[in-house]
């Protein structure tokens, strides 16, 4: 199909969703740099405060631009720009980053188990990739293709 295609009504409905979610992240993002492990909830516990505090700096420029990346992806979706796409990979990769670091370099999954320390991170990888595919689908569908 040629750029400049009208895209359905469901595209716009998932760019959406897509937004809400990024924003949600960036939320949690800027809740976590201002409040530390405090932001995880009211069953914060010792061990997520020690698992915070051992975090290394780095580790929370990676989370922004995780869920800044993200942002910016579902705005370039919403803009119908193909940047959309890149900025969704560079979500996805920093999201791979950080928790392959808290999966590889602590002991999450001992701690908290392997179902509640690995259910989250997977939806949020999940949703991280399925919004490069869906970019990436709505450039081949000529929905997407400005920039």
């Amino acid at each position: 199909m040629a750029i400049g295609t009208r895209p359905p009504a469901w595209f716009w409905l998932v760019a959406i969703m897509l937004l809400a979610w990024n924003a949600m992240g960036v939320w949690a993002c800027i809740q976590q740099l201002h409040f530390g492990a405090e932001s995880w909830g009211p069953h914060t516990t010792d061990y997520d405060r020690r698992l915070y505090a051992a975090l290394p700096a780095w580790y929370n420029y990676v989370y922004i631009v995780a869920t800044f990346g993200g942002l910016l992806g579902a705005l370039a979706l919403l803009l119908k720009e193909k940047r959309a796409r890149w900025l969704f990979w560079l979500s996805f990769v920093a999201v791979i980053v950080m928790f392959g670091y808290v999966f590889g370099a602590t002991d999450l999954i001992q701690a908290k188990g392997k179902r509640a320390a690995i259910a989250f991170p997977a939806i949020v990888a999940g949703v991280a990739a399925f919004s490069i595919w869906f970019a990436q689908y709505a450039t081949r569908r000529g929905w997407i293709g400005r920039r």
